[in-house]
Order: structure tokens, then sequence, then C-alpha cells
């Protein structure tokens, strides 16, 4: 059905682009925002607040949501109601629909973002853009193929502290950046175990699991607890690291790694948690212009249970980080051949020479909800800032670490072909066994 409405679009109707090139500067965006419970209610408040957008159309699997959410976010401020979708596939064939905005969990996020371009929707999709390597390939490859605009959900990418940050390193100002490190201390306590029980009401499970293993229902693999799930999430790596991945991997200026380890454990719970709340991962990346061993480091660490700063949380007032409180600390650092910098989401901070004193800085929040809708209606894929490209490769990054994790070794992977070397066993991680009909399509 789907495959059937994307090539109508590119044949015989009005492609996007083709529409977008008309869309007059007064014109609003229809948007759609598919998965409403926690995340996507930004979504829908971001978009509201915008002159030039309104929220349309609602889609979840739990019916649920919709009457609170209606309520709370149109009722109650005098907009009007949106409506409502239980399938992303019909919502799909809506043509008074512009873009979707993808807030789903992470096992859905390829399919529900290939199928919408390929029905001729503009998309913006919630981080990590893929719950693998190869269906993360097959976005990229039809976002390139189909003209519609495709953003990242990396919206650090939006704001101008992100930007200034990128020029600074980028500009040689740290010297020779050889190694950044990325963090992600948070106070997460026990899921327990939940049991397998009735799917609740109101809920469309079926639709829920998509591409997943066919399960029975239980709490701790559905709302939230899923991240810690290899079938539906990526563990914390793929929660809230893949941003702070993203900005280490932009400010160090590389793409995909060649060598890759990873080691961790689920410790101090007996939970139905499978994915590690404790990760310390190290991506190697060739560097041909470095001195010594010409080779940059991305290091990134996930840890469960704050106990102490890394140096970017209040030692020296001048630092901060993005969520630090008492029981998180999230952000990244940059280390040169002249200093370091810290790096939050509204700030960063360079510490020069050996005494480490205070040197350039910058700061400045965006709106990556305005962006995606700027470069929908002026045709202009760049403004959108979250290039799925820039996504994909930083979206690899977690899911090679997370295999280097899962086989227990350090692994040497060729970015050319995007396969590890010598290693099935590795390779076949990959990718997943997708259950009928909710097949990423072999796009290309």
């Amino acid at each position: 059905m789907i495959g059937a409405t994307g090539a109508a679009l590119t044949t015989t109707g009005m492609s996007a682009k083709s529409y977008a090139s008309i869309l007059g500067s007064n014109e609003r965006v229809n948007v759609a925002v598919i998965g409403i419970r926690g995340m996507g209610q930004n979504h829908i408040e971001g978009y509201s607040k915008l002159k030039n957008a309104r929220v349309t159309a609602l889609c979840d699997i739990d019916r649920n949501f919709f009457e609170p959410r209606i309520k709370k976010h149109f009722v109650d401020k005098g907009l009007e109601k949106p409506k409502t979708y239980t399938d992303l596939r019909i919502l799909y064939e809506n043509k008074d629909v512009d873009a979707v905005s993808i807030v789903t969990p992470n096992h859905w996020h390829a399919l529900a973002a290939i199928w919408a371009i390929q029905a001729g929707k503009h998309v913006s999709v919630e981080k990590p853009c893929c719950h693998n390597i190869y269906e993360g390939r097959k976005l990229v490859e039809a976002a390139e193929k189909y003209p519609v605009i495709v953003q990242d959900g990396a919206e650090q990418r939006s704001n101008p502290c992100a930007e200034s940050m990128a020029d600074f390193l980028h500009g040689g100002k740290l010297g020779e950046v050889y190694m950044a490190k990325g963090i992600c201390y948070k106070r997460r306590h026990t899921i327990g175990r939940t049991p397998d029980e009735p799917i609740p009401p109101g809920v469309d499970y079926d639709l829920w699991l998509g591409p997943a293993p066919e399960r029975p229902f239980s709490k701790n693999r559905f709302h939230y607890n899923w991240h810690w799930n290899w079938d539906y999430g990526n563990g914390d790596i793929g929660n809230q690291g893949v941003h702070e991945i993203d900005i280490a991997r932009w400010g160090l200026n590389v793409t995909l790694p060649t060598r890759i380890s990873s080691i961790g454990g689920h410790f101090m719970f007996d939970d139905d948690q499978q994915t590690p709340n404790t990760q310390l991962t190290v991506f190697e990346f060739p560097n041909a212009q470095g001195g010594g061993d010409a080779k940059k480091l991305l290091q990134f660490e996930v840890r469960h249970w704050l106990s102490n700063s890394e140096g970017i949380g209040g030692e020296n007032p001048n630092d901060n980080t993005y969520m630090v409180s008492s029981d998180n600390e999230v952000g990244n650092l940059f280390f040169g051949s002249k200093g370091y910098m810290t790096k939050n989401l509204n700030q960063w901070q360079t510490f020069m020479g050996d005494k480490r004193e205070p040197g350039e800085s910058g700061k400045g929040f965006g709106n990556h909800y305005a962006n995606f809708i700027d470069a929908i209606r002026y045709n202009d894929q760049k403004l959108a800032k979250g290039d799925i490209r820039e996504g994909f490769y930083s979206c690899a990054l977690i899911h090679l670490g997370n295999i280097a994790y899962r086989v227990g070794r350090t692994l040497d992977f060729d970015p050319v072909t995007m396969k590890f070397i010598n290693d099935p066993e590795a390779d076949a991680l990959l990718t997943r066994e997708y259950r009928s009909p909710f097949i990423v399509p072999d796009v290309v």
C-alpha cells in the first residue's frame, strides 16, 4: 500500500519538491506527530508555537493518550482539534498532511520514516534515526532518492552554540584535537521484573511490535522501558548518548571508525534490563594529518549511578554541562594540543595552555522544529540543519559500540563496505530479521 502510494507521487502526482516550490511564504505546513506519549508532546508544542505550521493529526498505537493530549495541547489553548490515527499507514494516505514528526520507539524509526518518504511526506525523525546499521543505510538511500526534506532528530545541530563549537575546533584554535569524550551519567533505578499479561485496552500491540519479533505483552517491554530491551531500544548509549556522540563526532570532524572496543555490564540490579547500565566504548579513527600515531579517539561512557563529576559540572564556575543536577551529568569534552573544551547544550568554554586559563567560549539555542518547517517552505534541505546522513553516521557509532559490547571483543571495521573485517558473527548484528509486513524496503 505504501509503496504504491510513493510510486504514484513520483510518477503521476505532484512531488513534494514541486509542492514546496509553490508553497507561499504565508502558507502553513500541516504536520502529523507520530507517537505522543512522552517526547511527542514536545513536538506538538514545538510546532504549535510556529506561525507557519500547525499540528493537524496525531498518531499513536495507544488510543488512551488521544483525549488527554488533545485537551492539554489543543482544546485548552483554543486550537483546532487534530485528526487521530492508530495506524501510520492510513495517516500517510491523507494528502492534507505535508510532513510527519516521528517520535516512536527506536525499532520503528527507520521504517516509519522510509514509508513516509515514499508517500511523499517531509520527515523529521527522532534520534536514533535507525535501530541498526542496515536500516539506517536504507533510510539515507530513501532520503536521497525521493524529493522531500528529511531531518535527523539531533537538535543540537540547530544550536548556534554547537555550530560555533565546530567552527572553533575545525579551525585549529584548540590545536590538534586528538580526542573527544561524551558522558551520560544518569541515576537510573532498577526496572524490576514484570510478568507477561493481557494487552491493555486501547493498545494495538501488533502495530507497536511492528518489525520486532512477536512476543507477549509485558510492561517492561512497553512504555519507556523498551529502551532497555535489544528488540526495541539501544540502551542509554542510543537514548541520551546519541546526542553527545553526535557532538563528539562533529567536533572531531570524523565519520566512521576503523576500530571499536566496548566493555561494561548490567550492574547491581537483578531485573528485566538487557542493555548495559555501565558501558565504556572507544572508537578509533584514522587521522592522516595528525602527529604521532596519526589517529583520533572518541570515548563514550554510560554510567547509571552518578557518583562524581567529570570536571565539567562544578569544579570550575566556568565549567558547565547539559543536564547537570544531583542525579545527572551529561555533556562533552574535547582535548587538543593547545587546551581543552567543555560543551553543554547552550554553552562551550575553552581552557588554554599549561595553566588551563579560560579562553574563547560560545553559546546560543536554536529551534530544530522551526528549521524543519523553514526547510520545507523554502525547499532547502540545508535549512533543516539535521542532515540525515550525518545522523546516520552518529547512529552507526552507537550500533558499532553495542555490537562490540555484545560480541565481547575489539572489532575492526571497514567504513567503505560498512562491514567488519573477517567477523561474520559481528556482521550478523548489522541488521535483524523483520516481521512481515513490517519489512524495511530495499530502496535502491
